[in-house]
């Protein structure tokens, strides 16, 4: 199925169902995808057939590409409402992260200081302490937790390299209510494997550890584009809206992209 690799190390604006006038800052190649997980569902295709064969950006060429960028948007009268670190595969990876988001941040308080500087990850090297220390100083620190199974994690999100769950929700939970909890619903048989989460089976305690998270919000969402993995189903709005109802109980901020 088609699927989407996106140029770097900027791409955009567009507009984000979650976050408003995006402008993207991709710190992977632009011929295939680097990423710690091997998501079932990724929308930029599977590690394996969309290898990357070119190096990373390096940080000068990111800062220039983003200032360049950001002088023609403030020529055309246009702001956006986030510089988001997305792209294809897992941002924290890049060695020059922590120095990158310095870089943003400043560029950000020179052309639009009214901007968020939002990261989308997968969490999977939060535990490294300087990539934990970058998070702590944007203003989305979007974190991936599909389910606290991990028996789905090892089928749907497939970890590249170790994954230790424990580990990573105790980091999760050393934000201090900073984080943000993006998770992804969806149905379907992959693979021969049933991928519904939407049943209280993997609702329930997913919920149980994003309460001892306590983010200052959730994110859910479904599939919105043609995924590399076949049999893959949206989730509906009625369980999507069931799990932000669950959510809001508890006293947690949630809401639902379909």
């Amino acid at each position: 199925m088609a699927t989407i690799i996106y140029p770097s190390p900027i791409f955009g604006p567009v507009q984000s169902r979650r976050l408003g006038i995006s402008l993207g800052i991709n710190l992977l190649p632009d011929d295939g995808k680097v990423c710690t997980f091997d998501c079932i569902y990724c929308e930029c295709g599977l590690n394996a057939t969309r290898r990357s064969h070119k190096p990373l950006p390096t940080r000068e060429e990111v800062s220039t590409a983003l200032e360049k960028k950001l002088n023609e948007m403030q020529a055309g009268g246009v702001r956006p409402d986030v510089l988001t670190f997305a792209g294809n595969g897992e941002p924290t990876i890049h060695p020059q992260f922590p120095e990158i988001i310095a870089d943003t941040i400043a560029l950000r308080n020179k052309f639009c200081p009214n901007a968020k500087v939002s990261v989308l990850t997968n969490a999977t090297l939060i535990t490294r302490d300087k990539v934990f220390d970058a998070l702590k100083l944007i203003d989305n620190n979007i974190v991936k937790l599909d389910t606290v199974n991990p028996e789905y994690i090892q089928n749907i999100d497939r970890p590249t390299g170790s994954y230790d769950l424990a580990a990573i929700i105790e980091r999760m939970k050393a934000f201090n209510g900073q984080a943000v909890i993006q998770t992804m619903f969806m149905k379907g048989i992959a693979n021969g494997i049933d991928v519904n989460n939407t049943g209280d089976e993997y609702v329930l305690p997913w919920i149980a550890a994003v309460k001892e998270i306590a983010p200052r919000e959730v994110m859910i969402y479904t599939i919105d584009r043609e995924t590399p993995t076949e049999g893959l189903e949206k989730a509906t709005h009625e369980e999507l809206d069931r799990i932000v109802e669950l959510l809001r109980r508890e006293g947690i901020k949630a809401s639902a992209s379909y």
